[in-house]
């Protein structure tokens, strides 16, 4: 899969900028139908993705509960708490805005929105948002907040030199 985009530190957008077509303007008026192209297909892959786990897990389980939609949600905001850390600016790994919208956006947005959610109320708490931060996460689930850290969290340490 080719994105047009370079990754490097200087044009890299934070998973605040990153989550909304502005930041795809941002790189530019060329970029912007191909992000939606590629968070589309994303979208599609994490939809796919959502709906085959869930079956199994209702399957296995039942249907009393909603198992498999707890699973994605927490699975979904772990994912996407790793992928953030782990390209962010200062993370291990460069990844072009074009991937982090097709990965972040398309396909966990597509999984579970929560985790898109949930990366932002990490952003405004980093921000030093805590009201904000804290009057969203009340109106959310906590485990799922608590997934998207802990991936995130897991990350930081592995990139402590």
């Amino acid at each position: 899969m080719e994105f047009a985009f370079p990754a490097n530190r200087e044009n890299r957008l934070t998973g605040s900028e990153l989550m909304t077509p502005v930041g795809a303007a941002m790189r530019g008026r060329s970029f912007i139908m191909l992000s939606y192209f590629w968070v589309g297909l994303g979208g599609a892959i994490g939809s796919a993705a959502r709906f085959w786990i869930s079956g199994i897990i209702a399957l296995r389980y039942g249907q009393t509960f909603p198992f498999g939609t707890l699973a994605v949600n927490v699975t979904g905001c772990f994912i996407i708490g790793l992928f953030a850390a782990l390209t962010d600016p200062e993370g291990r790994f460069l990844a072009s805005p074009s991937f982090r919208e097709f990965f972040m956006i398309g396909i966990c947005g597509g999984y579970t929105t929560f985790s898109s959610f949930s990366l932002q109320s990490l952003a405004l708490v980093q921000e030093g948002e805590w009201l904000r931060a804290g009057a969203n996460a009340v109106a959310s689930f906590a485990l799922c907040l608590v997934a998207v850290w802990l991936g995130h969290f897991s990350v930081s340490i592995l990139n402590k030199p």
